[in-house]
């Protein structure tokens, strides 16, 4: 039986409040990753305490992403985005407070790196819990065959994100207001408020789902809810997004262990490289901390338009399946790794990072829609949090391993991060298979019409 016409407008619709929330989760942290080596700098802050600021936050991130993904089985994905999304606000209002306090010099710079840090601890607090209710809400609502493009369509949310966010935020220096000075905290003002627009926007359109999915028996209006992105609900979408109980995955578990392994590695390396970017902008071209955020920028948006340019146009055109897009990232972020080691200006810098950043563009959706595929329906919440909690868990050393290399020698973190890319190659090309050749034993599989499609 077909869908009725308005379950595919109404899905539209969510679909693309989605696709926002995670726009907006990137270009915030983006934004802010721009600025703040030259924040640090000028604030006579220690690289290796900037480095700390992301990474202290992303160790609660990994504890509390897969928390809130099994709460967000109990009380509906769209509590899990409103208290995401409200933590996500709340820490960069923090943090912009805090930095504006260094910077008019009411306190110290090491004292308002140490607030910043407060801040950042509620995002990886309660950010976490955004990412994962939206992975699941999105992978319950598509068959197989679908969720490869449906993941990474809102995979390159982030990709775009990480171009919008350094791209505007040297429009959002807000220089003084009256006799306080905002300047580089500004972007954090903004896009804190950016934030509290999207609540109340996810707020008025999602619909309510806790009371579908505490009452496994009653699936009227499911369809309506959570039709799939093709337009026609199926009752495999519908049963996976109002299942009351999701079946617990662990990060060992056969089915998504390679997957976890792969995913972890590919992550350290983008966290290394990525984190000391800017600092490397200054060194390398010789620029004052105050003339860097742009060139920086630069970087920074060339590495995600060439990362977004694989999600967007060579993934869905090609199909590939997430094994291929694994093995041939991985290969390209050595290349480009290596070569952002050794270049000297911001021409060859921005062209081997936007290299490095192509193949990540591969890694991070075959990771995501990898791991998804490899399980059944009803275990896509706990493994939409295990994602989640991986990806958080390559910025909790990662930053600080890729400074701390920087600091010994200015290569030193993209040549290591290229040998690391290269190895997990080696390991991936024996251990990944693809998810269609993965048992699904013990998992509730789709019905015969999808499983004839895949």
């Amino acid at each position: 039986m077909s869908a009725p016409a308005s379950p595919s407008v109404r899905f539209d619709r969510t679909f693309t409040l989605l696709f926002v929330v995670m726009l907006t989760i990137a270009a915030g942290n983006t934004a802010l990753q721009s600025v703040l080596p030259a924040l640090g700098r000028s604030l006579k802050v220690p690289d290796s305490a900037v480095a700390a600021a992301f990474s202290v936050s992303a160790l609660l991130w990994v504890l509390a992403a897969p928390f809130w993904a099994h709460r967000s089985d109990r009380h509906g994905r769209r509590a899990m985005i409103l208290l995401g999304m409200g933590g996500f606000a709340v820490s960069l209002a923090i943090c912009g407070i805090c930095l504006a306090a260094g910077i008019n010099g009411w306190i110290g710079g090491t004292t308002a790196f140490v607030c910043f840090i407060g801040g950042r601890l509620i995002y990886g607090t309660f950010g976490a819990a955004a990412p994962p209710a939206v992975q699941a809400l999105v992978a319950g609502s598509t068959t197989r065959a679908e969720r490869t493009k449906a993941l990474t369509l809102l995979g390159s949310a982030f990709g775009l994100g990480t171009i919008l966010g350094p791209a505007i935020a040297p429009y959002l220096l807000l220089g003084s207001i009256g006799q306080i000075e905002i300047g580089l905290a500004g972007p954090a003002f903004i896009f804190s408020l950016f934030g509290v627009g999207v609540w109340i926007a996810v707020r008025q359109v999602l619909p309510v789902d806790r009371s579908v999915a505490t009452d496994p028996t009653d699936y009227h209006g499911a369809a309506n809810a959570y039709p799939s992105i093709g337009g026609q609900s199926s009752g495999a979408s519908i049963t996976a997004a109002t299942e009351p109980h999701s079946e617990p995955v662990g990060y060992t578990d056969p089915r998504v262990r390679s997957w976890m392994i792969a995913g972890l590695v590919m992550g350290h390396g983008q966290a290394m490289t990525g984190q000391a970017i800017g600092f490397l902008v200054i060194d390398r071209l010789h620029v004052a901390p105050a003339q860097a955020l742009e060139p920086t920028g630069i970087v920074l948006m060339m590495g995600a338009g060439a990362a977004l340019l694989v999600q967007w146009g060579i993934i869905p055109n090609l199909n590939l399946r997430p094994r291929t897009m694994m093995l041939t990232g991985l290969i390209l972020a050595a290349l480009g790794c290596a070569l952002t080691g050794v270049a000297t200006s911001l021409y060859a810098i921005a062209c081997a990072y936007a290299l490095a950043s192509v193949g990540f563009g591969f890694t991070r959706p075959a990771f995501t829609a990898g791991a998804s595929l490899a399980v059944g329906h009803n275990a896509q919440g706990s493994v939409a949090g295990k994602v989640t909690s991986i990806n958080g868990a390559a910025f909790v050393l990662g930053p600080s391993i890729g400074v701390g290399l920087y600091e010994v020698q200015h290569s030193l973190p993209y040549l290591l991060a290229g040998a690391a890319m290269l190895v997990l190659f080696a390991y991936a090309r024996f251990a990944l298979r693809e998810p269609s050749a993965i048992s699904l034993a013990g998992a509730q599989l789709p019905g015969r019409d999808e499983a004839d499609r895949l």
